[in-house]
């Protein structure tokens, strides 16, 4: 099976700009530049507006009033219109992606949305855990037939199967589905990364995880368990806010988690036993003479040791050679070998 990440050989770690730009078109391009820096392969944006996205209702379930949420007391409406990145900003920052190296990309959450980032020339889509069931939408990116990234918070494994099926019947040659845990911030012990794999096999395609955790360690030890994409909120600085500061890296920390991510991919390596290239026999045991002998003299447990180097017999050869008599004279320090008896 082949896939646009085969070429990078390495996690595919994308930095999620959400609305940390703050509604500031120079912040959300010094975020491009400070993601390309960190050595992160994409940079993704979100592409609606708050019409597209809900009604501009500030009551009932419209109305955030869950006091765990980080957006408790706003609308709906009020947030997505001050999360939203502007459609026209989204061709200067794809272009900044390009000129610095970087995949540009977006999550639609609507058809005309789809409609808007063709014309942009997009080389891959995400789709967000929210809209993983919204299978018009599934079909419109499917029949692109390009790359889909599907976050699958909330999910069940039927609802994946529908989605899976739906994309791969209008189009969808490759999908990457990543595991979600849609809380903001999400906790470590609600992540059950273990399903990753699993999810590899049921499906057969490539996977990740789309980490709302606090820091790092869930993406790391994703890599472990089969992710090939990361996907992470990004900002300048938490202290500045933005809706999805709370839960973003700065650019130091996703510094820090490309180079380890990529740590943990290279120690993956093979299955495999025995000594590596870097790896020296001679720090084993290994039996030596460590008291000057008489040709002839016999082979005692004061004459012969199990000690470091590892250049005489193997210890396993204690009890064998005990009692053999030596065929010349050995001088205390000498490593034990057959011609020795």
């Amino acid at each position: 099976m082949t896939s646009f990440l085969d070429k990078f050989n390495k996690p595919f770690i994308i930095a999620e700009m959400s609305g940390n730009h703050n509604q500031s078109l120079d912040r959300a391009l010094a975020i491009v530049e400070a993601a390309a820096e960190s050595g992160v392969q994409a940079l993704k944006l979100q592409t609606y507006t708050a019409d597209t996205m809900t009604l501009d209702l500030n009551e009932g379930e419209f109305y955030i009033s869950d006091p765990a949420s980080l957006w408790q007391g706003q609308s709906l409406y009020k947030l997505y219109q001050r999360a939203y990145t502007p459609w026209e900003w989204h061709e200067p920052i794809f272009n900044r992606c390009r000129e610095l190296g970087i995949i540009g990309f977006s999550t639609p959450f609507d058809e005309t949305a789809v409609d808007f980032l063709e014309s942009l020339n997009v080389p891959l889509y995400k789709i967000a855990s929210f809209e993983m069931t919204d299978y018009n939408l599934i079909k419109k990116v499917a029949q692109t037939g390009k790359p889909m990234i599907v976050s699958t918070g909330m999910a069940t494994v039927g609802e994946i199967d529908e989605m899976v099926r739906t994309a791969r019947m209008n189009g969808c040659s490759e999908i990457v589905l990543l595991k979600c845990t849609s809380t903001y911030p999400a906790k470590a012990e609600n992540s059950n990364l273990l399903t990753i794999g699993h999810m590899a096999q049921l499906f057969n395609c490539n996977v990740g995880l789309s980490d709302h955790t606090l820091g790092m360690g869930a993406a790391i030890a994703s890599i472990a368990l089969g992710s090939k994409v990361i996907e992470k909120h990004f900002t300048l600085c938490r202290a500045d806010g933005g809706v999805d500061s709370a839960f973003s890296l700065e650019p130091k920390e996703m510094k820090q988690l490309v180079y380890e991510a990529n740590q943990a991919w290279q120690a993956l390596g093979d299955i495999y036993y025995g000594p590596t290239g870097n790896e020296k026999l001679e720090g084993r045991r290994s039996l030596y003479v460590v008291k000057d002998m008489e040709k002839g003299e016999l082979f005692t447990k004061e004459t012969i040791r199990a000690i470091r180097p590892g250049y005489g017999l193997e210890p396993k050869f204690y009890e064998l050679v005990l009692g053999k008599t030596a065929s010349q004279a050995i001088k205390r320090g000498t490593p034990l070998s057959w011609e020795l008896f």
